[in-house]
This record gives structure tokens, C-alpha cells and sequence, in this order.
């Protein structure tokens, strides 16, 4: 009987846990995010009252949402306070004392347009959207695992997402070029580069079994493909049909066999046509100079390099070692896959090669690498190489779906095509790929449905996630899951509106498109929720039993905070909490020591160079001033972060992280006490104040304004006056980087 009773606990905890009965195929496919958007009428108001507070067509979506609520709009932020929320918004750096004096004397009347324009022309402004995007990308400089090897051409890939950003590359080229950029812009280096993000996940490259570790990657690119730039959770429908989604099984290894031709690369050629000339003539004359010592070298090692190789071969099966003797361009695709997954038991290391020479041999061997050895000067350095993907010769491999996602339970052959839960009739839509002279153009066409205005979830996703990255949440609060499980938008009109607005742009009022306004730029769509009335409002909330009140202390108007607590109708702003990079780069900022530098090779802190289990350690970058540069350009370790950042939330790169959390710690408070970081700032900012005021009175007011982009209160003057009476300047600036205000943005 007790049996029975833990039985139906179960049965009855799982049905709990089940959730509601999914819906039918036929009713899946009405779910909102599978319609098309359309561009719905902007609400119009007969209350002038009301009709004041539309700067923009948003303004008309959350006032009809208010006033359908009964709620009203905060009033608009002060302008110190704009000015500090907008510049960290689109640069992640806090505003210069003298930028915020010039926005508060500015009286003309577009003082925060010209503000928000140059702000978006800011080469600040693609780092600051680039490390938004990276978190998306699951990037980070080493491959994961026991061992965490570095990827010294991975940061090609960041610096590739900032020029893009900065340049506000249409959205659908952006896609297209990471989907297929060796296919739609054959010989573009950046568009090549572009394709590394396919490959960014966790890699374990010492996998006993070779062939498992190219399912991994193809799974992890097929499943982060679908979080990134559909929004859907296709994860779950790898090993059985989707248990919440109406995606099946074989929609995602149609999905993934868009990806089955690649080759994984990590040494694509991404010089420019000028630079490979010139180091193609380095190289030829390099090897002039050289060529007789190494034709000896090789004399010498050739026979030994060539005995040992085919002793590992004899090793191998039949059919792999025919693969191994068949000219690369000659081998089928079968081939290619037995290649690549035996290549590593035949490599031949010059240890190996060293242990069979004689001792004639190996004192000969000496002298004619130390003659080599002379001409080093001359020797040119490696040409640009990066990783990405580019289509193996020959047909393409197939693609099984696969029984429980095990790579040995093949089952029906998949041939590419997109989900059918998108498609008008519900059926499998096959995918036509263009005939290229290198390529299957498989995932070219891919890119081609992804980023087409038809898609009814690309545009949607990333609006979404501008709107999240402003406002604190998204209109979908589920950036990465716009399916049946995922929260349903808060404004489903104004969502709709923003994403056709972004595929085919209008003037003010819906009139024709204007020349200046391109498809798919994200630098228009900030433009639009900036310059919104919405997004100027005040974050400050009254409370029933202490009043309404921000973050300084001043009363303002009444907004029924119990009406909306969650603050999903937007009748104020968020008050969030900056991430733990723009953290940092404000240290640094505010104590003179930011190193501008941009690009290049990741910086290693000493704190991240050291190894941890068997990862390998890298060295460390040797010039100090690097390591004041920005977070971005730090070297990204999986295995080991940096210890402050990892204080304030910074995600797991081995997984797509569409929202970082916003936790509040003891181990926060203790970083910003006790770190390096802010005991370090804090000493050069007191430097910095000494040497630009020459008063106590001087150094106080230019302590606040650096801190928190506003003058002190006669309170706080009064009271930072009395604490450096007894303690050193740099105690006082300590202080300051500890208190709220100088982690959170009104």
C-alpha cells in the first residue's frame, strides 16, 4: 500500500511538472513568434496631455499600454543623470565631468540628439555592443577542458564583431557573414573571419575519438545557430522530438546538415590581397637564401620522418590508410572524415624523429640547424590566419538523424532544409543551395532564409535584445526562447512594429522610406529607443510608507508603484546594476590609467596565465600598461576568469548567455573594498584629483563628479570635508567606488 501511495506521488508530480498538454501541430504553428510581423498602427491619442508625452511611435505603444492600466509615465530623468545612463548604455564608460557640464549648458533643443549621435559614432561603442554579442558567441580565447589550450587567433573574431558594430553593418549581412561568409563573400577577410563563431564553443581537442568531437562541434553550432539568431531552443530536439516545441527530431538535423560540408579550419588565410603579395615575396626570398640547408635537413631527417610515419599508419584500419595515401583533392568525403579522425594518431614529432637518428646524424643535424638558425632575421613572420569554416571538396558527407543523438545509432538519411513548424502547410521545407565553384552553399543558403525579411523570428530576436540591453528586460523576457515555453512579449504590437521598422524603414509618422535610413542598421534602431520618451524617464518609485524618492534623495512625482512592482508597462525606468567589465573600465577611467588601445591579441593578467588541473598555461602579456586596457581586450580564459569580473556575474563561455544575471554579494562589496583593481584606482584617482584641484573643497567636488557624474550635495561636501580631516584622500575615494550610486544607473 506505501508503495502504491510513492507511486502516484510520482505519477502525480511528473504530470505537475509536465505542465499544461502541448498543443497540436496545426495550433503550434499560430504561436505569435511563428507569424509574420507586421507593422502594426501606432496608437493615437485625443488627450493633448497625452499627445505631449509621444516622441516616437514607442511613446505611443506604452502610453495606450499605461493608459489602459490607469498608470502615467515618470517625469524625464535630469540630465546629469540621462547623460551618465546613455553614455554607459552605448560605450560602457561613465561620462567625463566636462562632457556632463557641456550637456547641462547645452540649451538648444536637440542637446541629447547631438548627445546620442556622437555617442553612436563612438569607437567606444562597438566594444561596448561587441562584449554583448560575445556572450552570445559563447567566446573566450582557450578551448575548455582539462587542458584549456589557447586559441591565438581567436581574437580576430572579437575585433571583426567591434568593426561591425562600428560600422553599423546591416543585421542581415552580420548574420549572413558568421552563417556563410566563405560562401557569400568568397576572398573577404573579415567575411571568413566572420565563420569563427561556428566554432567558438568548447573544444576538446585530445578526444580519444575523433569523430564524436566533430559531432560535438556540429551540435554545438547547430544548437547555438538557433539560440543566437532564431531565438528557439532546438537543443532539446536532438536526441527525440522536441518534449515543449513543435520541432521534431529530423527539423534539427535538417538544420544541422546545412553544416555537415564544413571543414573546421583554425588556419584560414585572412590576409589582405596587398599583405599576402608581400609576405608571399618574403617568403620566396627567405627560402632562396635557405633552400640548400633545408634540402640537407631534410636529407637527413626525411628517411627517419618517413619510417616512423608509416609504422603508425600500418596501425590503422585498412580503409584509413588508403584514406591517408589518397591526394588530399582525390579523397571522397568518407575519406576526409576517416582523415580527420586519424590524423592525430600519425603525426610525427621531432622527438620521435630525434630518437631514431644516429650520433653522426644528430651532430650533423646540429650544425645545420645552427647554420639555419642565422638567418632567423630574415625569416618572415606567420601570415593573418584565423578560425572559421570554409565546405571540404568533393560531395557532402550525410547527415542521419541520429537515435537518442548517439552517433552510432544512425537512422534515416537528412537532407538540409528549415523547420517545418515555420513554413505556411507545416510541412518540411527543403533548402535549394546555389551551385558555387568551392562551396555546397548549403549554409549560404541557410544565411539567405535566417536573414530574410520573411523570417518571422529574426528581426523580432535582436530588436528584442537592443530593447533588453536599454530598458533592463526585453519585451520577451526569454531573449533566447521565443517558442511555446518562452514569456510572451509585454508589447506584442510595439515588438512587431520595431521589427518590421528595422527590415524596411519609414520616416516619422509612416511616411516613405527616407535615403538616409538602411535595412536592417541597429545604429537607427538605438537612435529610436533612445530618443524615445520611454527611455528618458526617471527610475524613481514611491514607496507607501517611505514616499517617492531616487537616488538622490530628491521627491518626484507620483507613479503607483504597487500597480505595475514588476515595472513590465514601463512606467519608469529600471534602475540596473553595470556588469562587472564596465565596472572595471570605470576604475580605470576615473583614475586616468584607461589604455585606449584597441584590437590585437588578448591581454594575459598574470592572474590568468598560471594553469589550473592540466589546462596549459599561457604567458604573460610583458608591457604593464596593457593590462589598463578595456575588460573586452583581456585574455578570456574558460577555466579560470578573472576574479573581479567573475564577482559581478560574468557568464559561462562554454554556453550561449543571453542575460547576465544581476546578483547583489558580499563578494561584490569585498571586491570593490579589497581587490587590486580598487585599491589601485583608488590611489591614482587620488593623484589625479590632487594634481587637477588645488583645494580640499576643489578635489571633493571633482571626486563626485568623476564618480557619479554630478556635484556633491552640501550634505556630502560637508561630510567628505570632515573625512579627509581624519583619513587620506584615496581613503575618500574608496568610499566613493563603494557606494550604490557608482555601481548602478538610475
Amino acid at each position: 500500500m506505501r508503495l502504491l501511495v510513492i507511486l502516484s506521488a510520482l505519477v502525480l508530480t511528473t504530470h505537475a511538472l509536465a505542465g499544461p498538454p502541448l498543443p497540436t501541430s496545426d495550433e503550434a504553428r499560430k504561436h505569435w513568434s511563428f507569424q509574420p510581423p507586421t507593422r502594426p498602427v501606432p496608437p493615437r491619442f485625443d488627450d493633448p496631455a497625452r499627445r505631449a508625452g509621444v516622441r516616437n511611435e514607442i511613446d505611443a505603444f506604452v502610453l495606450h499600454r499605461l493608459a489602459a492600466a490607469g498608470l502615467t509615465p515618470a517625469p524625464e530623468a535630469d540630465r546629469p543623470t540621462l547623460l551618465r545612463r546613455v553614455t554607459f548604455d552605448l560605450t560602457g564608460l561613465s561620462p567625463t565631468p566636462e562632457e556632463v557640464a557641456a550637456f547641462v549648458a547645452d540649451t538648444s533643443t536637440d542637446a541629447y540628439e547631438k548627445v546620442v549621435d556622437k555617442l553612436l559614432a563612438s569607437p567606444h561603442y562597438g566594444e561596448r555592443w561587441a562584449r554583448h554579442w560575445l556572450d552570445l558567441a559563447r567566446y573566450a580565447d582557450t578551448n575548455g577542458y582539462e587542458f584549456d589550450e589557447p586559441r591565438p587567433d581567436a581574437w580576430r573574431y572579437r575585433d571583426y564583431v567591434v568593426r561591425s558594430f562600428n560600422a553599423d553593418k546591416p543585421y542581415d549581412r552580420f548574420v549572413t557573414e558568421q552563417l556563410a561568409g566563405d560562401e557569400a563573400f568568397p576572398g573577404v577577410p573579415d567575411a571568413l573571419v566572420a565563420t569563427g563563431f561556428n566554432l567558438l564553443g568548447p573544444d576538446m581537442t585530445d578526444s580519444s575519438d575523433q569523430a564524436q568531437r566533430r559531432a560535438n562541434t556540429l551540435n554545438d553550432m547547430t544548437d547555438t545557430a538557433g539560440l543566437v539568431f532564431l531565438g528557439l531552443t532546438v537543443t532539446c530536439a536532438r536526441c527525440h522530438d522536441h518534449k515543449f516545441e513543435p520541432i521534431p527530431q529530423a527539423d534539427y538535423f535538417r538544420l544541422q546538415a546545412f553544416f555537415a560540408p564544413a571543414a573546421f579550419r583554425r588556419d584560414l588565410p585572412v590576409a589582405t590581397r596587398a599583405d599576402a603579395v608581400a609576405h608571399a615575396a618574403a617568403v620566396a626570398d627567405y627560402r632562396a637564401l635557405t633552400s640548400a640547408l633545408r634540402a640537407e635537413i631534410a636529407g637527413v631527417e626525411g628517411p627517419h620522418r618517413k619510417r616512423v610515419f608509416e609504422a603508425k599508419l600500418a596501425k590503422l584500419p585498412a580503409d584509413a590508410q588508403t584514406a591517408h595515401r589518397t591526394p588530399p583533392e582525390k579523397r571522397s568525403g568518407g575519406q576526409l572524415e576517416l582523415v580527420a579522425e586519424t590524423e592525430r594518431k600519425v603525426i610525427v614529432t621531432d622527438a620521435e624523429v630525434a630518437r631514431e637518428l644516429s650520433a653522426d646524424e644528430r651532430t650533423k643535424l646540429d650544425e645545420l640547424q645552427r647554420r639555419l638558425k642565422a638567418f632567423n632575421g630574415k625569416k618572415p613572420g606567420p601570415s593573418p590566419v584565423a578560425m572559421g569554416l570554409v565546405d571540404t571538396p568533393g560531395p557532402p558527407p550525410k547527415t542521419y538523424l541520429l537515435e537518442r543523438g548517439e552517433l552510432a545509432n544512425r537512422g534515416a538519411e537528412m537532407l538540409p532544409g528549415f523547420p517545418a513548424v515555420l513554413a505556411p502547410d507545416g510541412k518540411p521545407v527543403a533548402a535549394v543551395a546555389e551551385s558555387l565553384p568551392r562551396s555546397t552553399g548549403r549554409r549560404l543558403a541557410l544565411a539567405k532564409w535566417v536573414a530574410g525579411p520573411a523570417n518571422p523570428l529574426t528581426a523580432r530576436v535582436i530588436v528584442n535584445r537592443l530593447w533588453q540591453h536599454h530598458f533592463g528586460r526585453g519585451i520577451v523576457a526569454t531573449p533566447n526562447d521565443f517558442g511555446l515555453r518562452g514569456e510572451r512579449p509585454t508589447h506584442p504590437e510595439l515588438l512587431d512594429w520595431l521589427a518590421a521598422e528595422l527590415v524596411s524603414p519609414t520616416a516619422p509618422g509612416g511616411k516613405a522610406t527616407p535615403s538616409t535610413a538602411v535595412p536592417w542598421s541597429l545604429k537607427r534602431m538605438h537612435r529610436l529607443m533612445l530618443l524615445s520618451a520611454t527611455y528618458r524617464q526617471s527610475s524613481g518609485v514611491r514607496n507607501a510608507d517611505f514616499g517617492l524618492r531616487n537616488t538622490n534623495q530628491k521627491p518626484v512625482s507620483s507613479i503607483p508603484h504597487s500597480e505595475d512592482p514588476d515595472n513590465q508597462l514601463l512606467s519608469r525606468m529600471n534602475r540596473l546594476r553595470l556588469e562587472g567589465e564596465a565596472v572595471r573600465d570605470t576604475l580605470l577611467a576615473i583614475s586616468g590609467r584607461l589604455n585606449p588601445k584597441a584590437g590585437g591579441p588578448g591581454v594575459v593578467l598574470p592572474e590568468a596565465s598560471r594553469a589550473t588541473g592540466g589546462s596549459r598555461p599561457v604567458p604573460v602579456t610583458p608591457d604593464e600598461k596593457e593590462y589598463a586596457r578595456r575588460s573586452l581586450y583581456l585574455f578570456s580564459r574558460r577555466n579560470l576568469r578573472v576574479p573581479f569580473l567573475e564577482a559581478f556575474d560574468l557568464p559561462d563561455s562554454n554556453l550561449s548567455c543571453p542575460r547576465r544575471e544581476r546578483s547583489t554579494t558580499a563578494p561584490q562589496a569585498l571586491a570593490l573594498l579589497n581587490a587590486a583593481e580598487a585599491i589601485t584606482a583608488a590611489n591614482a584617482m587620488s593623484d589625479r584629483l590632487k594634481s587637477e584641484a588645488a583645494t580640499t573643497a576643489g578635489r571633493i567636488d571633482r571626486a563626485y563628479q568623476l564618480a557619479f557624474g554630478r556635484p556633491p550635495s552640501p550634505a556630502e561636501r560637508d561630510g567628505a570635508a570632515a573625512f579627509l580631516k581624519e583619513s587620506p584622500l584615496s581613503e575618500l575615494c574608496r568610499a566613493l567606488i563603494n557606494m550604490n550610486e557608482f555601481v548602478y544607473l538610475d
